[in-house]
């Protein structure tokens, strides 16, 4: 507390001298002398408050003439106020949380822009946050306008924990980009004693299929979003968050219109993604049989519904919404144009690969 520029104020507001003085421990009064009253050693008709101890004594506020009631108790309020301004504040919890997951952003940001991606976190922080027990991630991406308002991180945090039922570590990473870590007993809690690697994955899928629904209605509005298998991120923040933003972008290029991407459900993607562009328009011309391959659009449903049905002419059928004898139509033509039927298994992997490479290569 500036004391000095206390007793300043006070001076103009009083008419009267105000000053400081240091009296040494073995001269300044007992702690039973009261605040606002005559000190023995002081002159006559002087008031002194005690501020505080210093090193060389105690500190007081000294007011020469005499006091009203009223003047005593508003110095006696300027001192109390002044205490208690001087006083170091209690750490606020939610502003520490929040530094530190600024501090994990720039470790994250810094070994990205250096091209590192297998850096662990550096031990003081990752202690700090409790980033040494196993958390589920998931990596949020909005796609709203910069126009559009978002909410300030702590109600953000809110929002998710409320979703949760539990306490979450929320990374903001870039512009409309989010790392969530939740706790690994959210899946205990989903599939009890029956753990199987098919079991973690249908109820990794069903948490983020619940997120995005909560989030779309509440907030972002249009967003995607990844998730993946329990890590640490005390040793795997890094390589995980960059996974999941590939997983992101290979959603996105291989199957728009779905918000929801599953690293295990991209696998073949990720490799076809890699081929270089002449290479995949060469394959795509090739299985087509067509110099500029062009699919109608219902061909194009048919053959995605066919696949992602396991290549089952009477649930594909039933999915369509079309008679079954009308499917069988449309796979022989298919066959008549390409010499390709994919109701045999080379045929059908021909087809499945040159389907994604003609989604990706025609929006390029």
């Amino acid at each position: 507390m500036d004391w000095e520029k206390l007793a300043e104020q006070l001076e103009q507001r009083l008419g009267a001298a105000v000053s400081l003085r240091n009296e040494p421990h073995d001269h300044s009064r007992k702690g039973g002398d009261k605040a606002g009253s005559a000190d023995g050693d002081g002159q006559s008709g002087e008031r002194l408050f005690p501020l505080e101890d210093t090193a060389d004594g105690l500190l007081l506020l000294a007011v020469a003439g005499n006091l009203s009631e009223r003047e005593q108790a508003l110095i006696e309020l300027a001192v109390e106020a002044g205490k208690m301004g001087s006083q170091p504040k209690a750490p606020n919890p939610n502003a520490q949380e929040e530094r530190r997951a600024i501090l994990v952003r720039d470790w994250f940001l810094q070994h990205l822009e250096s091209g590192q991606t297998s850096a662990e976190l550096p031990e003081p922080l990752a202690s700090q946050i409790g980033f040494h027990k196993p958390r589920i991630p998931l990596l949020l991406t909005g796609e709203f306008s910069a126009a559009r308002k978002q909410l300030p991180y702590r109600e953000f945090k809110k929002l998710l924990e409320s979703f949760f039922d539990t306490e979450i570590h929320l990374i903001p990473l870039m512009d409309k980009e989010w790392l969530i870590l939740a706790p690994e007993t959210l899946l205990a809690d989903s599939y009890g004693e029956e753990e199987g690697e098919d079991r973690v994955e249908d109820s990794l899928s069903a948490l983020a299929e619940g997120m995005y629904e909560m989030l779309s209605s509440e907030w972002l509005g249009e967003c995607h979003l990844s998730i993946d298998y329990p890590m640490t991120p005390a040793k795997s923040l890094l390589p995980v968050a960059l996974q999941l933003r590939e997983t992101i972008l290979l959603g996105k290029a291989f199957h728009p219109g779905i918000n929801i991407h599953l690293p295990w459900k991209l696998q073949m993607e990720k490799l076809l993604y890699e081929i270089p562009e002449e290479e995949k328009l060469l394959f795509v011309s090739r299985v087509f049989k067509r110099s500029d391959p062009s699919l109608e659009g219902e061909l194009l449903t048919t053959l995605e519904s066919f696949f992602a049905l396991e290549c089952n002419v009477s649930e594909t059928a039933k999915k369509l919404y079309i008679h079954r004898n009308t499917l069988l139509y449309r796979l022989d033509k298919f066959k008549q144009e390409t010499g390709l039927d994919v109701r045999t298994f080379n045929d059908a992997v021909l087809v499945r690969i040159a389907v994604l490479l003609y989604k990706v290569t025609k929006r390029q």
